[in-house]
């Protein structure tokens, strides 16, 4: 028995009736938060390039897609064996370079020729009212923001360069300006979302995640904010005692430092 297989006999007894009551209660449907919450966790992980933590984090992710395929098969829809064969083709599929007779040797190549192998496939199954309707909801706004403007490019539809997105991004910030100068709380809400939309493209143009550039973003303003948290305290303070351009102080010392 491989370790995989271990795993899949490890989910089953637990689903089992002699096995546990809280994994017993779930079903394919009830553990959507958790594995989205695994996935972040990933994530974090791989920013810190923490090697431990992401093998750890990966066997959790695996655990979720061993449990709801179990959980499939229990409802008779599909097995975990289905889950894999479906991988194992999909794959095979979209790389005949690899695996049949054509002969792709750039990246760039490769991309085209996955895409043309998916609209093929996509052509059997029920058509969506827009392409749009294949990002999914779950995500956070930044990534759906991403996935949105990525697809849509696809078809043509996207500034055709980068000082053309830097163009509508100073638009955006006039408009956003004015709403607040107008104190017009809903309006400030549109434009700022509107700015932000235009600054996940000028990422797009650029080659860069906005969802991943603001997560490092997060990590660093946490970090260096922890810093100044325990520079306080080294000098019998605290966040309630200190102030702003004490703060600040810290701050640029965090910068300094490489925090």
């Amino acid at each position: 028995m491989t370790e995989f297989d271990r795993l899949a006999e490890i989910v089953k007894i637990l689903r089992s009736p002699e096995g546990c009551p809280w994994d017993r209660e779930q079903n394919l449907y009830s553990l959507k938060s958790a594995m989205m919450e695994e996935a972040y966790e990933l994530l974090d992980a791989l920013d810190n390039k923490d090697i431990d933590n992401i093998k750890e984090e990966l066997g959790d992710l695996l655990l979720h897609v061993v449990m709801h395929s179990q959980m499939a098969q229990e409802e008779g829809f599909f097995s975990l064996q289905d889950v894999i064969s479906n991988i194992n083709n999909k794959l095979i599929r979209r790389h005949p370079h690899v695996f049949a007779d054509e002969k792709i040797v750039t990246a760039s190549a490769v991309i085209e020729r996955w895409e043309e192998v998916k609209a093929i496939e996509q052509k059997s199954k029920p058509k969506p009212k827009s392409v749009l309707d294949k990002v999914p909801n779950n995500m956070s706004a930044l990534q759906k923001s991403e996935n949105l403007q990525k697809r849509a490019a696809k078809y043509g539809f996207d500034w055709d360069n980068i000082n053309a997105v830097f163009n509508k991004l100073e638009e955006e910030f006039s408009e956003l300006k004015t709403a607040y100068r107008n104190n017009d709380k809903e309006n400030m809400t549109e434009e700022l979302g509107d700015a932000i939309f235009v600054l996940v493209n000028i990422g797009k143009h650029m080659g860069v995640s906005a969802d991943e550039a603001l997560r490092k973003t997060n990590s660093k303003f946490k970090n260096r904010f922890a810093y100044i948290e325990k520079r306080l305290e080294q000098q019998g303070k605290d966040l309630q005692s200190s102030n702003l351009e004490e703060m600040n102080v810290l701050w640029n010392e965090a910068k300094k430092i490489g925090k």
